[in-house]
């Protein structure tokens, strides 16, 4: 019997190139597992001839846990004593003042549109090569596909980012603690749409919120001081990788902009 060829090969195949369709191609886990230390203790003991037995605390031990300690960020007042009042002014403060990345102004990204628009689209960071048009890539091709199947013409959307600029891997809560997300505030109440619709998993510390575990299960966040409906869902890089991700977004959208727009 020729055993070379692999049993179910085609099916496994197909298997595989059906999860990497879905933008699943790594496995996943919150918990570290000491393979190789499990496996040589357990030789170790096998070798010596020990019985294996689970480590056990005393008895009247307390077992405690230490918790991570959160960094200690300075908060700074980054609109200054002399805020922007109109969203032109916000613009130019936007572009110019020093202090809104560690970075400077050269190199950000201007948002795009007019006030009191239908929809405010809010993404945490521009794309990476934005220059003068924020969301100027394959992001901002989806969006626009998104917009049309809206029924929303995309010059009447004000399409904004929370950073200045393309940040990777974005520690949003930090930058938030440190007076960012006072910033994306003004702006939004500057702005005044009717509905925000906020893109990112990372996006909620910027709308002063903590961000929760699944972001995109919320349907709305109540700012206090902001009087226009947010929804938060997954960034459009997400929703590029992993296509079940865009049947959940119409879902959601669906029934959130009925109430709401």
């Amino acid at each position: 019997m020729d055993m070379s060829q692999p049993p179910l090969k085609d099916d496994l195949a197909s298997a595989f190139a059906w999860w990497r369709e879905a933008g699943v191609d790594c496995e996943f886990t919150d918990d570290a597992t000491a393979w190789l230390g499990d496996e040589a203790s357990k030789n170790d003991a096998a070798t010596s001839g020990e019985a294996v037995k689970p480590a056990q605390p005393p008895a009247n031990a307390a077992i405690t846990r230490e918790e991570p300690k959160a960094p200690i960020v300075e908060r700074l007042d980054l609109l200054g004593p002399n805020p922007p009042q109109t969203l032109e002014d916000f613009h130019t403060f936007w572009m110019e003042t020093p202090g809104l990345d560690a970075i400077g102004p050269r190199g950000r990204v201007p948002p795009r549109g007019k006030s009191e628009a239908q929809l405010m689209v809010l993404v945490t960071d521009p794309e990476e090569l934005d220059r003068g048009r924020l969301l100027d890539g394959p992001q901002g091709e989806l969006l626009s596909q998104i917009l049309r199947a809206m029924g929303m013409q995309e010059d009447e959307v004000y399409i904004a980012s929370a950073l200045p600029r393309h940040t990777p891997m974005a520690d949003t809560a930090t930058i938030a603690a440190g007076g960012m997300d006072a910033v994306t505030a003004h702006h939004i109440g500057l702005a005044k749409p009717k509905a925000v619709l906020a893109l990112g998993s990372n996006i909620l510390p910027l709308l002063g919120t903590k961000s929760p575990k699944e972001p995109a299960s919320l349907r709305e966040i109540n700012l206090g001081h902001l009087p226009s409906p947010v929804m938060v869902t997954d960034g459009l890089d997400s929703l590029m990788a992993m296509p079940r991700l865009k049947a959940r977004f119409w879902r959601r959208w669906i029934e959130w902009s009925a109430e709401n727009l």
